[in-house]
């Protein structure tokens, strides 16, 4: 048979995990397996499909094998392709700011706080700007909270208020000083146009203008936010996806006693 994805010829790889050197995984070390999904502006058929695979090889991906496509529209298709990179990283060199420390559970937060901050800490969440996405500041402001992790609300050492979606920054900042808030949590869904960016650059620009930006935590949180991405865009913290309230909750709590 020929070179294809599905080739009976015999690939020789290094199955040795080597950190210093890591490529992809399908279903052998080192192979280099890539599942890929998009969208292209065309019309679904034959020749749809080997756009699509022409385009991946393009990307620098060899053997590529469009194994799902579907019309979308009359004019979008979208498709499924795997492919192979021969590209390596080196995993021991990649540096990201990482938030330390055990994460504590609802009852030794309340116990901390109660010990070392020995008042409640009040916390104000809201998604600001225009985007009205309020799944992720529920998650961790609500008492339920999200996958058995309890929202701030239930917390007995955390007077939390949920501010709701689609918040003013010059709206968050007045409840901020109203309420002589300790932490601001800002959730953030919609990425598209790095709007996002410049709406999470004024809250910390506006908060500088107040005087109050370095008297209140500040922390960002959403599916595409990272430590890295926060503190780069002056805030205390980011939280991004598989983070929850108790994550949340300690940081706030060791952060403000570490600055007492």
């Amino acid at each position: 048979m020929g070179g294809g994805l599905y080739s009976s010829r015999k690939k020789n790889f290094d199955k040795t995990l080597d950190l210093s050197k890591i490529k992809p995984y399908g279903d052998t070390m080192n192979d280099g397996q890539i599942q890929l999904s998009f969208t292209l502006p065309i019309q679904d058929g034959d020749k749809a499909v080997e756009v699509a695979r022409q385009y991946v090889e393009k990307m620098g991906f060899s053997e590529p094998s469009v194994v799902y496509h579907a019309s979308l529209d009359q004019n979008f298709t979208f498709f499924v392709v795997y492919g192979r990179s021969t590209l390596e990283i080196d995993y021991n060199s990649i540096n990201v700011a990482v938030i330390e420390g055990k994460v504590m559970s609802i009852k030794e937060t309340d116990e901390f706080i109660k010990k070392n901050i020995k008042r409640k800490i009040i916390v104000l969440g809201a998604t600001t700007g225009t985007d009205a996405h309020t799944v992720g500041i529920d998650a961790i402001m609500n008492p339920k909270g999200y996958m058995g992790h309890y929202g701030l609300e239930r917390y007995e050492m955390i007077e939390a208020y949920n501010l709701g979606a689609q918040v003013l920054n010059e709206d968050f900042i007045a409840k901020a000083k109203e309420l002589k808030a300790d932490a601001l949590l800002v959730s953030q869904t919609v990425t598209q146009k790095q709007v996002h960016i410049h709406n999470l650059t004024e809250l910390v620009e506006m908060l500088e203008a107040e005087g109050i930006r370095d008297k209140i935590l500040l922390i960002v949180g959403g599916p595409r936010i990272t430590n890295d991405l926060a503190k780069e865009l002056g805030y205390d913290a980011g939280f991004g996806s598989g983070k929850y309230a108790d994550d949340v909750a300690t940081f706030i709590a060791q952060e403000i006693k570490r600055k007492m």
